[in-house]
């Protein structure tokens, strides 16, 4: 049988895992962030309309590393909720 120590110190275990994703979902946006400053920058006065597609779909990728993260920092607030009730 599983003490409620193993099952805290599994579910703290968890969450360091999670914060490890919450930091991979941050570095990408942040990435997104600097391809579309650089994209911005060098497509300054083009008329290309296949630019302002490319600056949709990484505002819609920003927003959904940064919706990632949201949940997952919504699933460590639940887990440590969790551990806190053992």
């Amino acid at each position: 049988m599983t003490s409620i120590e193993q099952v805290k110190g599994g579910i703290m275990q968890v969450c360091n895992q999670i914060q490890e994703s919450n930091s991979t979902f941050e570095h990408g946006r942040s990435t997104l962030e600097q391809a579309s400053a650089m994209l911005t920058q060098v497509t300054s006065g083009t008329t290309q309309a296949d630019v302002s597609d490319v600056t949709a779909a990484l505002n819609r990728a920003m927003d959904s590393a940064q919706e990632a993260q949201q949940a997952a920092s919504a699933a460590i607030q639940a887990a440590e909720d969790v551990a806190a009730r053992l």
